[in-house]
């Protein structure tokens, strides 16, 4: 493991803390029958924790409640976690090569993959026979992360201390972190298209600066997507298995977006929550436990809370992005890999009376200067749509539905957090609050609800 402690991204991410405080997290770490064993002794002072991105330390594709924990915490404790995009095969040379932790993720040879179960579908590949997991579900997790302490009914507060990019590891390309932006079958432009040919999906690479001195990315190339056959033989003739390898002698690289800078927002695309409806549950529509909202606001200095479900929370965070627009219309953000720093704290359910989280179930977002709420087609899309929830919810989803809740949502918490009335709730967001689409192609699309803490400055 001495690469991990050598990358210089963890080094500016560790800051003061002393490496002997460093806790290196492993997959297994404890399974979720010790955990509470693991919890029986809190440390005198809050440790920090390291889960480096590898094929033992990530879960792909879905959510699960059956897990054991890549690390156990207490409250208060720092965890640094490595997140790889899932996009990262679109350019391997530029984002896989040369990185252990990635191409430990990435490997794939015929009969055998690095991480096998790619999604919440069954292992068999019987569905559609692209491979295990069948891709219903999509995005690599790091974790999950037991808090000590955190059960049904409790809160967890996650601040987002630091957000860095991840550095490509192949020489020929020092100081660069690359991402891709797939605009793609399930995005909301495809059936809409106005040129030639009709339809077709488009990879675009992008590039920024690893060492963070420039706060833009801009675009290195960019193909249309064509057949692609897996080390198994499977042939892919759209983006429909995650990690697929992409055989660039087969596609035609075009120049893009010339002279465009796209400034740069880092944030998580998916963290949340284990659910307790399911053992595996689809990583993609995101509902009341958080997972993939695809807010660009869920970056450094931003705090998420989310309500727990099960005991220890089980924390996971993944699906990193680089910049995203509100809607992500194609499909995707600028996929690429970060390294994050996290305060993890829990608040027990007989502490959240008087709070702004008394309640809570939802994913909440506070940033310095603002409270965000998140709502979606359907609040809780897994107890809401019944036993074929994870299959029907993407094609029940609007943007309609997605807006009442938010607007429920903000009407709820303007209510619990500042005693205003119903009345002065819906006359002040008229007034005050901005609503926008949070995303339109994760299934369970989103509406968020912004309110200003400067209009409380008066109380």
């Amino acid at each position: 493991m001495t690469h991990i402690s050598s990358r210089p991204t963890l080094r500016v991410l560790l800051g003061a803390t002393a490496m002997s405080t460093m806790v290196l997290a492993a997959a297994g770490a404890a399974s979720a029958q010790d955990a509470p064993e693991a919890c029986a002794t809190a440390p005198e002072s809050p440790a920090h924790h390291l889960i480096p991105a590898s094929a033992d330390t990530v879960h792909w594709g879905y959510f699960s409640k059956t897990l054991d924990p890549a690390a156990v915490i207490h409250s208060g404790d720092l965890v640094t976690l490595e997140t790889l995009t899932h996009h990262a095969n679109d350019d391997a040379s530029r984002m896989v090569t040369g990185d252990p932790g990635a191409e430990s993720v990435f490997r794939w040879e015929p009969g055998s993959k690095g991480v096998n179960r790619r999604g919440a579908g069954p292992v068999d590949a019987s569905i559609h026979g692209r491979g295990a997991g069948e891709g219903f579900g999509v995005h690599i997790l790091t974790g999950p992360v037991y808090v000590c302490g955190a059960e049904p009914g409790d809160v967890l507060k996650v601040e987002i201390l630091d957000l860095k990019p991840r550095p490509s590891a192949n020489p020929e390309h020092a100081g660069k972190t690359f991402g891709s932006n797939a605009a793609a079958w399930w995005g909301y432009h495809y059936n809409d298209l106005i040129e030639d040919p009709k339809p077709r999906e488009v990879i675009t690479i992008y590039e920024l600066d690893s060492t963070g001195k420039e706060d833009w990315a801009q675009a290195v190339y960019a193909f249309r997507w064509t057949p692609q056959t897996d080390p198994d033989g499977v042939v892919h003739e759209m983006i429909d298995y995650p990690g697929v390898p992409v055989d660039h002698a087969t596609v035609e690289e075009t120049a893009a977006l010339e002279g465009v800078r796209v400034p740069i927002r880092p944030h998580f695309g998916t963290m949340g929550l284990a659910p307790a409806e399911a053992d595996f549950v689809d990583s993609i529509p995101p509902s009341s436990f958080g997972g993939n909202i695809d807010n660009w606001r869920i970056g450094k200095g931003g705090t998420m809370y989310y309500p727990v479900a099960v005991e220890g929370g089980l924390l996971s965070a993944g699906d990193p992005h680089a910049a995203q627009g509100d809607s992500e219309l194609a499909g995707t953000a600028i996929e690429t890999s970060l390294t994050g720093l996290v305060r993890v704290t829990l608040v027990k359910a007989d502490e959240l009376a008087g709070t702004p989280v008394e309640g809570l179930d939802f994913p909440l977002l506070e940033t310095a200067g603002e409270w965000v709420v998140h709502g979606f087609s359907f609040a809780d899309y897994l107890n809401d749509l019944g036993e074929s929830a994870q299959s029907d919810i993407y094609s029940k989803s609007s943007v309609d539905g997605a807006m009442r809740d938010a607007f429920r949502k903000m009407r709820t918490f303007l209510m619990t957090a500042y005693g205003l009335s119903e009345d002065e709730a819906i006359s002040l967001m008229s007034v005050a609050a901005d609503f926008g689409v949070t995303q339109v192609v994760d299934g369970n699309w989103g509406v968020h609800g912004v309110i200003d803490k400067r209009l409380f400055a008066g109380r």
